[in-house]
């Protein structure tokens, strides 16, 4: 009964924020990015809520709890080190100053203008849509599936609430909307999850008992022959941490910030936000080595261990019912944050980067931000049917999503932010040699191996991008002084 009257009260806030973001909502840059006039609180919060979804606290905390034990602190050391903190201190400060420059508002755009070409915003644009799509839907798909478990609400149901209720407060109020919920959500996320550990590790028997306890169960769950390599875990430390720093969602947020001076601040309180969150929710999934045993954790029909269902079962097992409804609140948080904020991205491929210039971002009319509204819905209503059938052909772009869109990104995106010599040649080789690496180590590897095969196609045009760059014709010096003017050398 508590946990329908937290979720109730919760969607009554999230429903007004959105009535409220819709009347200070009057151009396109206001539904984008929230008219560039964010401060420090809100804009790291958002960069926080946005990297944290249900899948690190269901799936990633579940999986990697139990495989790797404690060795996933370094998931979420590296997390909040690299992709909150370093990412706040190389990234911002050029991506506010350089995109204000060119009048860019999303990366397909930032991408054409840096570079001076023609057709690069509308194939960073395509990959943002096919890739970044499905994994949207993935995590709604995540979400339903938790409802269903806790408030025994049928899967097909709980879908539709989630996906109307997020859909209402990202169509009225965008950008701001977002940013102002993710503020709440970030709340409702920090104090959770440190009471969520807190409690835990007192069922356990206290901080100590819990060391000792996972660290002897760990090597008997999982044999040394079974855990994996010193590779593994540093790839998916990459992935996960210098992944973010290509993912279109995520820099966003610095575009969006009211000026440079709210940096400092940001990046300490994004890092500590995210440090929180990653080891609480690793440390959750590494408890369940305290309180299952090989023949008392969850298992699917062919007898494999159900990973998606260790830390909700946990949670529910030795929870009490006030606050397993505060959890959920949590993942509820965590989800709609990440998922308004990759609609409002693929939704901004169409309407911003792909549609005729016209109803081009630099028009701010009406009509404009009403075009943003409506195919927000529409991807809305595709992310529910993807989540519902889930088609094969979907679910292998969902597994390659992060590493096909930050493999086509990131190096171009750096290098054009710090390199003045990086040209139009280099940024097309770039884009396309992390995604055509990404798809073909993902069939070669395996889904397993998927974190290896993304650090690769992340590193690889990191490489090429300047030796393409070195070879062929310098960039217009007109295209460099507008880009560059402001930022020091």
């Amino acid at each position: 009964m508590s946990g329908i009257i937290f979720l109730s009260l919760f969607l009554i806030v999230m429903i007004a924020v959105g009535f409220w973001g819709m009347r200070r909502t009057k151009t396109l840059g206001d539904f984008f990015l929230g008219g560039r006039s964010l401060g420090p609180w809100v804009s790291a919060i958002a960069y926080g809520t946005s990297y944290f979804s249900a899948v690190i606290f269901i799936g990633f905390a579940g999986a990697q709890g139990w495989q790797f034990g404690f060795n996933a602190l370094w998931i979420a050391l590296g997390n909040a080190l690299i992709g909150a903190g370093a990412a706040w201190l190389v990234l911002a400060k050029r991506t506010r100053r350089q995109t204000q420059n060119l009048e860019a508002m999303t990366m397909p755009e930032y991408l054409q203008e840096r570079y001076g070409a023609k057709h690069l915003k509308a194939c960073a644009a395509s990959i943002i849509f096919f890739f970044l799509l499905p994994y949207s839907a993935s995590v709604f798909k995540g979400l339903g599936h938790l409802f269903e478990a806790v408030f025994h609400i049928p899967y097909d149901i709980a879908l539709l609430i989630m996906i109307g209720f997020t859909g209402v407060y990202l169509i009225l109020g965008g950008y701001f909307a977002i940013a102002v919920t993710d503020c709440i959500q970030g709340s409702i996320m920090f104090f959770g999850a440190i009471v969520m550990i807190v409690v835990l590790t007192r069922e356990g028997g206290g901080l100590s008992a819990m060391l000792i306890k996972v660290t002897e169960n760990y090597n008997s769950h999982v044999p040394p022959a079974q855990q994996p390599s010193v590779l593994t875990v540093l790839s998916l430390v990459f992935m996960t941490s210098f992944g973010t720093w290509g993912l279109p969602q995520m820099t966003q947020k610095f575009y969006a910030i009211k000026n440079e001076h709210i940096i400092p601040r940001a990046t300490v309180v994004t890092t500590v936000f995210a440090l929180v969150i990653g080891v609480t929710a690793y440390l959750t999934g590494a408890y369940a080595h305290a309180f299952f045993d090989l023949t008392t954790v969850p298992k699917a029909s062919s007898g494999a261990i159900n990973y998606d269902s260790i830390v909700p079962a946990l949670l529910t097992g030795h929870l009490p019912e006030v606050l397993l409804s505060l959890i959920l609140l949590l993942v509820l948080s965590a989800s709609m944050s990440t998922l308004s904020s990759l609609v409002l991205v693929s939704s901004s491929a169409v309407a911003i980067d792909l549609a005729p210039e016209g109803q081009n971002s630099k028009t701010g009319k009406d009509h404009s931000v009403a075009l943003m509204r409506v195919l927000s819905a529409v991807f809305v209503i595709i992310s529910y049917f993807i989540s519902r059938f889930q088609i094969s052909f979907i679910v292998t772009l969902m597994s390659l999503s992060w590493g096909a869109v930050s493999g086509a990104f990131a190096a171009a995106y750096l290098y054009g932010l710090y390199w003045k010599r990086a040209t139009k040649a280099g940024a097309y080789s770039g884009l396309f040699s992390g995604l055509i690496i990404e798809i073909t180590l993902f069939f070669i590897l395996g889904p397993s191996n998927s974190p290896l095969a993304a650090s690769i196609a992340i590193i690889v045009p990191f490489i090429v991008v300047p030796i393409v760059s070195l070879c062929t014709r310098p960039p217009r010096i007109t295209i460099i002084k507008k880009a560059f003017e402001g930022v020091l050398p």
